[in-house]
C-alpha cells in the first residue's frame, strides 16, 4: 500500500448468475464512482479477455490484469493479484459468465473458484427485470451452492422503479443473508455494443462513463460496499526469474487492428530482459530499426483489411523479416495478416503480409471458443518438445492451407496446430505465458541468438 494511505484495503469481484446480467456496467461503474472519490482503483478481469480490460484501463487509468485459475494455475493468479494491490486501496475484479461457470460445466477456471483462491468476497449483481419474489429464490441458491464462496453483497440490475427496488429488497432480506447494497435503474442509455468478440471497443462505445458513474453513487451505497469488503493486505511475491538474459528488442504490433494482449505476457517479456517497442501496422511504414523479433497479437485485421493491405511497405518489411529467420510470434488475427490473404463476410478480398501459405476467411457465426492446452512437438523454436501451455481460442474466421506447412503443437482435443515457417510461429491460440515461463524465455533466447543478423 501507499504509505501516505493508512487505510485499509478492499478488494471484491463483481459477479452475476449468468452472462448479460450487467457485469460489466456495474464494474465499469463502480470503478469510476470510486476513482472520482479520489481512491486509486486497480482493475482486473476473471478469465480470457481483451475488450473489458482496455475499458477498465480507459477508467482507472492503470492497467487491468486478467486473472484465470486454469490458464495460469492458483500461485501465479495470487502473485499478480498481489503485486497489482501494491499501491492501491480497491481492487475490483470483473467476473466472466455466471459465478460457477468454468471449463467444460466444471469450476475450474469460473469466477468462483477465483473468489476462493484470492480470497476476496463476491457482489452478486442480478438483472432483476421482470421480477419481484423471485428474486430471493435466485440469491439463496447461490448463497448456499458453495459456502466457501463468500458473498457481500447485492446490486440489482434493470430495476422499473423505486417502488420495484424496495419490494425486492424487502424480499430479499426476508429471505437471504446478502445484504442488498444498491441498484442500477433500467435505462438503455448506459447499454454498451457489441459485436461477436464481444463488446464494443473503447474508441467505439459511446457509453456515457460520467453517467453511469453518477447513477452508482446515486443508487449504490459505495461506502458500505468497501466495507463490506475489506482484506488484509496481501503479501506481494516478486515474479521469480532466471538469470538476466541478454537484452534484446520485440516489436510490438499495437494499432486499432491489433490490440489482444494479455498484460502479464508484456510484462513478463520485459520482466525477462526484452525491451517493447510498439509500432502499427496500419500507419507505419517500417518496424522499429533495432527490433530482433516481432509479436503479432489478435485484434480486428478484417475491419481494417483495406488500410493494412494498402501499407505495402509494412507488409514488404514484415515478410523480409520473416525470410531473414528472425523470430515472430503471432495469435489469431497477427496470424491471419502472416497470410496471403483475408476474405471479408462481404466477400471482398484484400492481400496481407504473405508470410504464410494461408489464405483467411471471416463468417458468420463463430467457428472456435474454449480454452486450449497444447504440447509442443519437435522442431517448436521456442519451447522444448513435450512441454506444454495453456491459452484459449474465440475466433470467427477460418484459413484454408495453399500448401503443406510444419505443425509443431498439438492441442488436448488430439489437434495440430502451431504453423511454423523458419521462426515464424503462429496459431488461433492467445497463450497465456504465466502457464509455462519458458515460452517467453525461448521467445527472447531466439531473439537474441539472431541478433547478429542486425546492423
Amino acid at each position: 500500500m501507499n504509505p501516505s494511505d493508512d487505510k485499509e484495503q478492499s478488494a471484491f469481484i463483481v459477479a452475476a448468475p449468468s452472462s448479460s446480467s450487467g457485469k460489466t456496467t456495474v464494474a465499469l461503474g463502480l470503478m469510476a464512482a470510486i476513482k472520482a472519490r479520489g481512491i486509486q482503483v486497480q482493475p482486473f478481469k476473471a478469465g480470457p479477455d481483451y475488450i473489458d480490460p482496455a475499458h477498465h484501463k480507459r477508467i482507472c487509468e492503470r492497467p487491468s490484469y486478467n486473472l484465470d485459475t486454469w490458464m495460469m494455475g492458483d500461485s501465479p493468479v495470487k502473485e499478480t493479484f498481489a503485486r497489482a494491490m501494491e499501491d492501491t486501496r480497491v481492487g475490483i475484479v470483473e467476473g466472466v459468465m455466471g459465478l460457477f461457470d468454468g471449463k467444460g460445466g466444471g469450476l475450474a477456471g469460473s469466477t468462483a473458484e477465483l473468489s476462493k483462491a484470492l480470497d476476496i468476497k463476491v457482489i452478486l449483481v442480478v438483472n432483476a427485470k421482470g421480477m419481484a419474489g423471485s428474486v430471493a429464490a435466485i440469491i439463496k441458491g447461490f448463497e448456499e451452492f458453495d459456502e466457501e464462496v463468500k458473498l457481500a453483497g447485492i446490486i440489482l440490475n434493470k430495476v422499473g422503479s423505486e417502488r420495484h427496488f424496495l419490494i425486492l429488497k424487502e424480499a430479499i432480506e426476508a429471505n437471504c443473508k446478502s445484504p442488498v447494497l444498491g441498484y442500477l435503474p433500467r435505462d438503455e442509455s448506459i447499454a454498451i455494443g457489441e459485436r461477436h468478440l464481444g463488446l464494443l471497443g473503447t474508441g467505439e462505445s459511446n457509453i456515457d462513463i460520467a453517467a453511469l458513474a453518477e447513477m452508482i453513487t446515486t443508487h449504490v451505497d459505495i461506502d458500505e460496499l468497501i466495507k463490506v469488503t475489506a482484506i488484509e493486505e496481501k503479501d506481494s511475491a516478486d515474479r521469480v526469474t532466471p538469470a538476466t538474459l541478454d537484452s534484446v528488442s520485440i516489436a510490438v504490433a499495437q494499432d486499432k487492428a491489433f490490440l489482444f494482449y494479455y498484460q502479464e505476457n508484456l510484462e513478463m517479456l520485459e520482466a525477462l530482459g526484452a525491451k517493447l517497442l510498439y509500432f502499427s501496422p496500419i500507419a507505419d511504414y517500417e518496424l522499429p530499426p533495432t527490433a530482433d523479433a516481432i509479436y503479432l497479437g489478435g485484434g480486428y485485421p478484417e475491419l481494417y483489411a483495406s488500410e493494412l493491405e494498402a501499407n505495402k511497405t509494412m507488409r514488404r518489411a514484415i515478410k523480409e523479416f520473416a525470410e531473414s529467420g528472425r523470430p515472430i510470434y503471432a495469435e489469431c488475427g497477427g496470424l491471419i495478416y502472416l497470410g496471403e490473404s483475408i476474405t471479408t463476410k462481404e466477400d471482398e478480398t484484400f492481400e496481407m503480409a504473405g508470410v504464410l501459405p494461408i489464405k483467411g476467411r471471416m463468417l458468420d457465426r463463430r467457428k472456435s471458443l474454449g480454452y486450449r492446452e497444447v504440447k509442443v512437438q519437435k522442431g517448436s523454436p521456442f519451447m522444448d518438445e513435450g512441454e506444454t501451455i495453456r491459452g484459449h481460442e474465440f475466433h470467427y474466421s477460418e484459413i484454408e492451407l495453399l500448401e503443406e506447412i510444419k505443425k509443431v503443437r498439438t492441442t488436448d482435443k488430439d489437434e495440430l496446430e502451431g504453423l511454423l515457417y523458419k521462426k515464424t510461429l503462429a496459431s488461433y491460440i492467445h497463450l497465456h505465458f504465466a502457464s509455462n515461463t519458458k515460452f517467453a524465455e525461448g521467445f527472447i533466447e531466439a531473439a537474441r541468438k539472431c541478433q547478429p543478423l542486425k546492423g
